[in-house]
């Protein structure tokens, strides 16, 4: 199993929160897929907008900068397809960029695909909680490029384990990364998945291998994709049963091709000083 550890960065622009000593009783999450600022709105804008793909854009930032403040009522944010700072972004490292306009002392960004200067393929997460370990998971595939991060909030065995990923498109592929996910998650009590998994919510749960695990998620259909007309589930906050659904929406917004997913979980007595 591939791995690699590292620390994550603080955020120049906010100060981190003073070591909890009043319980948190809530977990507020989001997780995005930012198509890496490019604010798709129709299926023709994948032809007419897909130069921004290689070329940077001067409403790029704009479109960020609405992300960032929709992501400042969360406490910990997932995001996928951001760009670690290359010529289409302008050379911003974009998880850094939100985590500045949302306002989060602690981010990390996750390079999945590296091909320069031309683009930095990436995962990230935003946290107003300082993790206590953060793991990079290269996913198994035919082709590289695909990831997850392991972020740990607390330690032993009142931990709190989130998994942001984002999945092949590709069955096979799919099954492969599933698996070893399974294995990072599978001895953990207290466990969050959240991200763009390319895959409806039946299936996760009782066709694919996090089947058995008993991870839950909320009740109602919530479609993301695509975000100007959404009919698909593809993007999904998976919960150990030892935490609580408080409440899940899918955002109305269109900043990306996908919408954001929201969940607020609640925190069993253990986890309630995080």
């Amino acid at each position: 199993m591939t791995h690699h550890t590292h620390a994550t960065h603080q955020s120049g622009s906010t100060t981190p929160q003073a070591l909890a000593t009043t319980r948190r009783e809530t977990l507020r999450l989001l997780s995005f897929n930012i198509q890496v600022g490019i604010n798709t709105r129709a299926f023709h804008h994948y032809l007419t907008r897909s130069w921004q793909h290689l070329l940077p854009h001067r409403q790029r930032n704009r479109t960020l900068d609405e992300i960032g403040r929709l992501l400042r009522q969360y406490d910990l944010v997932a995001l996928q397809e951001v760009d670690g700072g290359s010529l289409r972004s302008g050379f911003i490292n974009q998880v850094e960029y939100l985590a500045q306009a949302g306002e989060f002392p602690y981010w990390y960004q996750q390079l999945n695909r590296n091909l320069g200067k031309l683009a930095q393929h990436s995962n990230g997460v935003l946290s107003r909680l300082q993790p206590d370990f953060v793991e990079d998971h290269p996913l198994p595939g035919l082709i590289p490029g695909r990831g997850a991060i392991l972020v740990r909030l607390g330690k032993g065995k009142h931990a709190l384990l989130i998994i942001v990923l984002h999945l092949a498109l590709g069955a096979r592929a799919q099954d492969r990364q599933l698996r070893y996910i399974r294995e990072l998650i599978q001895d953990h009590h207290h466990v969050v998945l959240m991200g763009d998994m390319n895959n409806p919510l039946e299936h996760l749960l009782s066709r694919s291998a996090l089947q058995g695990l008993d991870l839950v998620a909320a009740k109602e259909n919530l479609p993301t994709y695509p975000s100007w007309r959404p009919t698909r589930a593809l993007d999904h906050i998976l919960i150990s049963p030892a935490l609580e659904i408080r409440s899940a929406r899918v955002l109305d917004c269109v900043l990306s091709d996908h919408r954001p997913i929201a969940m607020e979980i609640g925190l069993p007595d253990c986890l309630q000083y995080l």
